[in-house]
């Protein structure tokens, strides 16, 4: 348009400046003549009139050509608007779907996500878009599809499909479909902070403590969590892998983990009495009784006592012995003077048993002494003491529940309720 605007001035100007030289020779008495000769044959006429038709000549020249220019170019030209109309009708739709998927109309934005993703400058926005409406209403096998489909589309984003896709199924407790689309995603990028923490989700929760195990060194690599957080993460899966572990009761499994624990783990509370009461449990209390009395050795432990008196050696009256050289430290030890009354009962010494589990009661009663006491005093065909004493470890236990009971704020307004019934 702009071009014929120009056209049109310039031939304005053009015959403005012919008549004006045509006027000019015509007051000078000469307005000049054109003679044009082609063989035998020759054209005379005004110099104004050849101006003229030279002029036109030009002009339908000029537009003929542009008519052709113009034809040959209008297949892409419509091409190129019905482009431009198809882009702006996804764009349209994009912005739909967006509102339909923000406002929970899941099956309206797929339609509108849809439609035009083809036609779309971004259609990876359309797909994924698409991926969560699908998700959000339950359709798994179209979330897939729409995920494959965003793939397609932009195979270079891989990695942000694969991390919806992971996120999608952990929402969905498809843990072991997330773990092969994380494992995949980390083999492209090893190093990324997303995948590595959607990778320690998916483990933890599919209770892959193995798995687990083999990924805390790449989380403290590339400091994915702080220190503490990685301590703590691996205290939690080392302690899930021994009670996993001790379901089985098989000393060579439990052993296998012991071994692969981090000394700083083992060292922490808790931990070595876990692998202690699984091993005993499993039947090799034997094997490990020399760790458990070092370690006792090194911490005073209550839940280590316990344990050493749960072993049971060959040799009883010798490991009755080594506890009761703890006593000359730990005199006034509740716990352990109800130990050496349990191992005093395995080594067959009624009296010394009796007489541990009487001191332990007289510093401190529990439970266990009472029941223990009830036992020696049946076997003693004492039955009227040794119903004293199991009646007095149900009523310190019941009191023990109740006094729990009162100390727990759960409680407080339920028991003003029935205060106020």
């Amino acid at each position: 348009m702009k071009s014929l605007v120009i056209l049109l001035i310039a031939l304005l100007i053009a015959v403005g400046a012919a008549f004006f030289i045509h006027e000019q020779l015509v007051a000078q008495g000469d307005p000049g003549y054109v003679i044009i000769g082609i063989g035998h044959w020759s054209i005379e006429t005004s110099l104004f009139l050849m101006a003229m038709l030279i002029l036109l000549a030009f002009l339908t020249f000029y537009l003929t050509i542009r008519l052709v220019i113009g034809t040959l170019r209008l297949p892409k030209a419509i091409k190129r608007r019905g482009s431009e109309q198809r882009s702006r009708q996804s764009q349209e739709a994009l912005i739909a779907g967006l509102i339909e998927s923000a406002e929970g109309n899941w099956e309206k934005a797929e339609k509108h996500l849809i439609r035009h993703a083809a036609n779309s400058g971004v259609p990876l926005i359309n797909y994924l878009t698409a991926a969560h409406a699908a998700h959000s209403r339950g359709a798994v096998d179209l979330r897939d599809e729409y995920l494959n489909l965003a793939h397609e589309s932009t195979p270079e984003a891989e990695l942000a499909i694969g991390l919806t896709r992971a996120e999608l199924q952990m929402s969905n407790q498809q843990f072991t479909e997330a773990l092969e689309t994380l494992t995949h995603l980390n083999q492209i990028a090893p190093s990324h902070a997303k995948v590595l923490k959607l990778m320690h989700q998916a483990y933890a929760q599919a209770e892959d403590w193995e798995g687990l195990t083999r990924l805390i060194p790449q989380l403290h690599q590339n400091k994915v969590l702080m220190e503490a957080e990685i301590k703590l993460l691996e205290a939690e899966t080392f302690s899930a892998m021994l009670k996993q572990r001790s379901e089985s009761r098989k000393p060579g499994a439990l052993r296998e983990v012991w071994q692969h624990v981090p000394d700083h783990i083992k060292a922490m509370v808790g931990i070595q009495e876990l692998y202690f009461a699984a091993m005993i449990e499993a039947g090799a209390g034997d094997e490990i009784e020399p760790l458990l009395r070092q370690t006792l050795s090194k911490q005073w432990n209550d839940t280590l006592l316990v344990l050493y008196g749960c072993i049971q050696l060959p040799d009883a009256a010798q490991q009755l012995e080594t506890a009761e050289a703890w006593l000359a430290k730990h005199t006034q030890d509740a716990v352990l003077l109800r130990v050496l009354g349990k191992l005093a009962l395995a080594a067959g010494q009624p009296e010394k048993a009796r007489e541990y589990l009487e001191r332990s009661l007289g510093i401190e009663s529990s439970v266990e002494a009472f029941r223990m006491m009830g036992d020696l005093l049946l076997r003693q065909d004492d039955a009227v003491n040794a119903c004293q004493y199991f009646r007095n470890g149900l009523l310190f236990a019941s009191n023990e529940v109740v006094a729990q009971i009162e100390m727990n704020p759960e409680n407080e307004p339920q028991a003003e309720d029935e205060a106020q019934t």
